[in-house]
């Protein structure tokens, strides 16, 4: 019988259990499904008659028999980005992991940054979303100085808020961070992060992806090539730049 309709649904940040190279990334120990099914509050009949506790050794005693197939894959990629897993998802294995900055990122770059958009740069060093601007909110609206921060991802992140900087002017910085973040230092995307209100600030909807364009061809480009319909929800028209998707959500 000829499938006609596929979900790909990915729990992002629900590990099932460390990898070799996980103390590499700091993540030595890490099983995120471990951690939280000790809550009692956390309840997912449903993921658990699939197949869920199975694919976790340290649960497999509290797992009934799959309702449907279940299993535990390692990553053959290098890294742990976003962008590298979803890449290889869809057929593309990175022999390379993506730069990741956790002393924040270099001065040169940076410079040319602030030059091509006429503001400073405030913060500069892996930071939460949220906290970044409430200890720095305040400053940028005084100095009117872009909001640069990283994570543990491959990621350079921009924050402004609405009200001093427009959505276009922060989607053009991130265009021409995009354009300086290329070769060994071609983090995996660039995101806006646009901000608004009086303290305690809150994100916006603004938020948006500029990845680095897939090397190759991947399941989507072969699905839209095929005349089939991709449609994309969240962040995944972004992750692969925008290639092989036919709408996204």
């Amino acid at each position: 019988m000829r499938v006609k309709r596929v979900f790909l649904i990915v729990l992002d940040s629900l590990g099932v259990g460390s990898l070799p190279d996980a103390e590499k990334f700091g993540d030595a120990g890490a099983n995120t499904l471990l951690h939280i099914s000790q809550a009692s509050s956390f309840l997912v009949p449903n993921l658990k008659r699939l197949g869920l506790y199975s694919t976790c050794e340290a649960l497999q005693a509290e797992a009934p028999s799959p309702a449907a197939a279940a299993f535990r894959m390692r990553e053959a990629s290098a890294g742990k980005d976003t962008i590298i897993g979803h890449w290889e998802m869809c057929g593309i294995v990175s022999s390379q992991d993506m730069p990741t900055y956790p002393n924040g990122f270099p001065a040169a770059l940076l410079q040319k940054f602030s030059a091509a958009t006429g503001r400073g740069i405030l913060c500069n060093r892996p930071y939460s979303g949220t906290k970044v601007i409430a200890d720095y909110g305040e400053e940028h609206l005084k100095t009117g100085k872009w909001i640069v921060y990283t994570s543990a991802d491959s990621v350079f992140q921009l924050a402004a808020h609405e009200s001093i900087v427009s959505r276009q002017e922060l989607y053009r910085a991130c265009k021409i961070a995009r354009e300086l973040f290329q070769g060994k230092d071609g983090v995996g995307r660039v995101i806006a992060r646009p901000f608004a209100g009086d303290p305690p600030f809150v994100r916006t909807d603004g938020r948006h992806d500029f990845a680095l364009e897939p090397p190759k061809e991947t399941l989507l480009d072969v699905l839209t090539a095929s005349g089939l319909a991709v449609k994309a929800v969240g962040k995944i028209s972004d992750i692969f730049a925008g290639r092989g998707i036919t709408e996204s959500f």
